[in-house]
């Protein structure tokens, strides 16, 4: 037993009922309100309970159903929650009809650099502003970004334009600070699989933007979420940034077969990064329009005013001038498949 639908007219006082009965074998409950039925999630070992109190469940006045759900991962399936999930960050929805757009560059470098970029993009339509102050690279001689600082630039940026800020987290200990700064906490692909991490961030108010591993399942991915998800936090959104394969033309291999794949699994948001996905300046701009027209609710796309100069991830980043022609071109794709940009 994983899910108990409940009537539309069930009383406050019967739900009250159902989740003192399942808190009493020891499983959390989590009570999801759709536009037609409510439905309590179970989580925990669901084999606790015999076949016979799970028929006194059905026996209660309101039960419609109890019904298992054979999938590892419970609260991200579709199963659970049939509506999509529409995540709101400061009044922008992410997971509606409106596709956002999440720009910036890859490392903040300075003030003056971060405000610019956040003024450019939102002129060309970008809903929220991304940059990394921490940065997991490759190498450890590589820029590591600012920390504190850079994400003091982050907020002087989305002040100065009211474009909620995107950033990511790499360490628990830097949860406080990060908290302070950030509207959306990003888990990179490198930590999709951080499980301390993933706890962590469950239990924090704040939307969580989960990037797929580098050589991740979508079942791993899946997985990862309901890490997060486990721990009450379900404003959690996928971002498909490409996978690692055999090919090396490309950074990555951009898995946009994902996108409708998750829309039949989970009713979590999708999102994706064409930016990490090809590596290629000029690969972008169509990755992204095939991005749209798969169905992605959200994308994040690197943007740098001067990319030969980036001390991260310049070859992959639009200038504003590039950012804003791609802005464009992706409205008549959105409009094509019933969405807007």
């Amino acid at each position: 037993m994983d899910i108990i639908v409940l009537k539309p007219d069930t009383s406050e006082e019967n739900i009250r009922h159902i989740l003192k009965k399942l808190e009493s074998k020891g499983l959390k409950t989590n009570v999801s309100q759709g536009t037609e039925r409510t439905i309590i999630g179970v989580i925990g070992d669901t084999s606790k309970v015999t076949e016979e109190e799970e028929d006194a469940i059905r026996a209660i006045t309101g039960v419609e159903n109890v019904v298992r759900i054979v999938k590892p991962y419970k609260l991200a399936s579709r199963d659970f929650k049939k509506e999509n999930t529409e995540i709101s960050v400061n009044g922008t929805v992410i997971g509606g009809r409106k596709i956002q757009v999440i720009a910036g560059p890859c490392a903040v470098e300075n003030r003056t650099m971060m405000v610019d970029i956040a003024e450019k993009v939102k002129a060309a339509g970008a809903t929220f502003i991304r940059g990394g102050a921490y940065k997991p690279r490759t190498s450890p001689y590589s820029f590591q970004g600012l920390g504190e600082e850079g994400l003091k630039y982050l907020a002087e940026a989305s002040k100065k334009t009211g474009l909620p800020v995107v950033t990511e987290i790499m360490d628990p200990r830097d949860m406080d600070v990060i908290m302070e700064y950030t509207d959306i906490i990003q888990i990179g692909a490198r930590n999709m699989q951080n499980f301390r991490l993933l706890l962590e961030v469950g239990s924090v108010n704040k939307p969580v933007l989960l990037k797929r591993g580098l050589s991740s399942t979508i079942k791993e991915w899946l997985m990862s979420a309901e890490y997060i998800m486990s721990r009450g936090n379900h404003e959690v959104m996928l971002c498909e940034r490409g996978i690692r394969t055999f090919e090396t033309a490309t950074r990555n291999t951009l898995d946009l077969s994902a996108v409708p794949l998750l829309k039949q699994m989970t009713h979590l948001p999708v999102v994706v990064d064409p930016s990490h996905g090809v590596g290629k300046l000029d690969l972008i701009a169509p990755m992204a329009k095939a991005a749209v027209a798969a169905g992605a609710d959200a994308l994040i796309i690197e943007v740098h005013t001067n990319p030969e100069e980036a001390l991260s991830d310049g070859e992959q980043s639009l200038k504003p001038g590039l950012f804003a022609k791609l802005m464009q071109e992706m409205k008549p794709v959105a409009q094509a498949v019933g969405r807007e940009i």
